[in-house]
This record gives structure tokens, sequence and C-alpha cells, in this order.
């Protein structure tokens, strides 16, 4: 009992220490690679092509992806922290990690043992990146509205219908893709399927999407015109376990997107901090006056509430616990504690936080698609209160 234990302690030392570097890793990159280069970007709406390949290096297109198959094999509390710091800095750049690692997140969890080893060693070095492909046209929070059909010929699947807002869009090559395999059955859910799509004849994009903040990454809309897909790609090889490679997936992206809320609340925080002690009004730093002083007590709250909020959602889902209670009020809180500081920090600023040469006027456009990300904050509270009846039925606290 005694050498379990303590074999145990070492394991988790060895861990910790590992992930502490990995850490320090990030910090160094975020300092030398993104930072000095965020705001020609993302004025400009540039895909930052030299930091996706400094992040192949590091590795982080693995970060999830277990050893054995080329990744990091990092917990998703861990993940959370790096997102949490690369948001402080651009928040951008995550998603382009975040999109695909949902993909091979679903691989891993729901896929065979045959589409783990041919896909994750490729998703984990970045030399096949993509995304989740699950929005229409006519269909968002409602994914089991979808209209994009895959109908069976042969060896293959035919693909027809159109995706949006798929983030990678352009110049990502493989994505978790979302169809009806069964458009008649009932219930609905019963007739999705999800297939890995590569690129190929028949798959194509047809724009890129103009956004008001979150730009850099590329956000497209896909277009599947009697594309071919082969039989074996189809997720775990078995129709109409779509839904639940979709969910599997999303409580990672939810945590994913509760640590960009942190990351983006915490950067309008540390602007409005660093601002009220240079602007002066009245004789003295405007952190000196009761209403700014009030506005700073409450951003540095919120943003440590969510911060606890969103490590308490990613150590359950390290434990691999059904999450979606506590992933939905971490995504909850923190992205509308984002939105919240994003909009303090700016009335801090004044007219300065209007400005595109500061900050705050970046974090303020960002803020917003949070909310809406990964399912929107309404669906957030309907979730939490069915989960919260459900286990008050079961008698367990919440």
């Amino acid at each position: 009992m005694t050498a379990t234990t303590s074999s145990e302690i070492n394991d988790l030392t060895e861990q910790a220490e590992q992930e502490a570097l990995i850490l320090h890793s990030v910090d160094r990159f975020l300092a030398r690679d993104v930072a000095p280069y965020v705001m020609k970007l993302e004025h400009d709406d540039i895909y930052p092509e030299d930091i996706v390949e400094r992040m192949k290096e590091l590795g982080l297109f693995g970060a999830v992806i277990p050893t054995e198959y080329g990744g990091l094999g990092l917990r998703p509390s861990t993940y959370a922290r790096i997102v949490e710091r690369i948001s402080a800095v651009w928040m951008s750049v995550v998603g382009i990690l975040n999109s695909h690692l949902i993909m091979a997140h679903i691989v891993h969890r729901k896929g065979t043992e045959a589409q783990r080893r041919a896909f994750l060693p490729r998703f984990a070095s970045g030399e096949t990146r993509g995304g989740l492909a699950l929005t229409e046209p006519d269909c968002g929070t409602d994914i089991q509205a979808i209209r994009t059909t895959a109908r069976r010929d042969g060896s293959d699947y035919v693909v027809n219908g159109t995706k949006t807002w798929m983030s990678n869009g352009i110049y990502g090559t493989c994505f978790a893709l979302l169809v009806k395999t069964n458009p008649d059955a009932e219930p609905r859910r019963s007739g999705i399927s999800m297939f890995l799509a590569e690129k190929g004849n028949g798959f194509s994009v047809s724009r890129k999407l103009e956004k008001l903040g979150y730009k850099g990454i590329d956000s497209a809309e896909l277009i599947f015109d009697d594309y071919r897909v082969p039989a074996s790609n189809l997720i775990g090889e078995v129709e109409g376990h779509g839904m639940q490679c979709a969910l599997s997936g999303l409580e990672l992206g939810r945590v994913n997107v509760a640590a960009r809320g942190v990351g983006v609340a915490q950067a309008a925080l540390d602007e409005a901090v660093r601002y009220s002690q240079i602007r002066k009004t009245f004789g003295k730093p405007i952190h000196e006056h009761q209403a700014i002083a009030l506005k700073l007590a409450d951003m540095v709250t919120r943003v440590t509430a969510a911060r606890l909020l969103t490590h308490y959602a990613a150590n359950a889902l390290d434990r691999g616990e059904r999450c979606d209670f506590e992933v939905g009020m971490a995504k909850l809180f923190a992205t509308e504690a984002a939105v919240e500081n994003a909009l303090e920090a700016m009335r801090i600023h004044g007219g300065y936080g209007y400005s595109k040469e500061f900050i705050v006027e970046r974090l303020y456009r960002d803020a917003p698609l949070l909310v809406i990300g990964e399912g929107t904050n309404e669906i957030q509270r309907l979730v939490i209160a069915q989960r919260l009846i459900e286990r008050s039925q079961a008698g367990l606290t919440s």
C-alpha cells in the first residue's frame, strides 16, 4: 500500500513538473511570438501563419491527445490554463487550437482504434488541422435540425449540404462533420452521424465570413456537393451516434470557452488597473476616485470567481465524469465576466477605450462571441437548471 501511494505521488509530481515546463514555454511563446504582432494581424485580419508554425513546434495541436498517439497528453485542467494565458494575449490564436482539439477529442473518445491510429498522430503534429462542422445557415443551437445528408453508396457515403461559421475552414483540411444518415428517423438524434471529412472533390470553401471581432482566425462557409467520404471515416463506424460525438466534444469546447472568458476578463482587468494608475483627473490618479475603485473591485471579483468555476469544471473533466452541469456554469459565468469586464475597461479608459490604439477596443469586440459560441448562454442556463433538478430528484447536492 505504501509503495503504491509513493508511486502515485511521484507520478503526480512528475506530471506537475512537466505541466509547469509547458506553461513556461507557452508564456515565452506568447511574449516573443504573439504579443508584438497582435495589433497588426488583428486589425488587418491576417491569418497568423508564423504563429501557427510555432504552435506546431511546441506540440500545442496535440495538447490533449494522448502521448501514445504523438500528443502531449495534457489534462483538460492544464489545457484550460494554456487557453487562459493565450486568450489574455490574443483570443483568436486559441480558436485555431480549440476546434481542432475538439475534433481530436471526439476521435479519441468515440472513434475506433484504427481511426485513432490513422488520424490522431497527424492531428497532434499539426500536419492535419481542422475543426468541428456542426452549424448550418438555418441551424445553430438546435443541431438536430441539420439538413446536411450522407447517403450510403457502396464503400462510400455521398454528402450534400452546407456548414457555416467553421473555424479553420480555409486553412484546415479535415473536419468532424455532423450529418443526417437517416433524415426520417425518430427521435431525430438517432438519424444523425459524424464523419471525418477531408477536403477533396465535392468539398469546397465558398467564402470567408467577416466578423466584428475574433479576427485573424479563418471563419468560413463549407459546401458539400456530392462529396464522397469513405465509410471507414464514420466515427465509431456505427450510424446514429453523431449527437453523442458532438456532445462529448462540446464538453471540452465549453471548458475552453470558459477559460477564454477568464483570459479576456483578466486582460481587461489588467488594462484597467494599469490605465487607472496612469490617468489623472482632478489632481489624482483615477483609481483614487470611488467610482473607478468600485469598478475595479467588481472586475477582480468576477475574474477570480470565473477562474475558480473554470478550474472546478476542468477538474471534473479530468476525472472523466459527466460534467455538463459544471461546464455549463463555468461557461456561463466566465463568458459573462469577459463581456462585463471588457465594457468596464472601456469605460475606465474613457475616449481612449474607443481607439484602435488601445487593447481594450479589441477585447470589447472579442468578448461577445463567447456568450454565443459552443452553445449560447441561454442554453447553458437551461442545461444547468435541468441538471440541478435531476440532481435534486436523485438526492444529490448541487
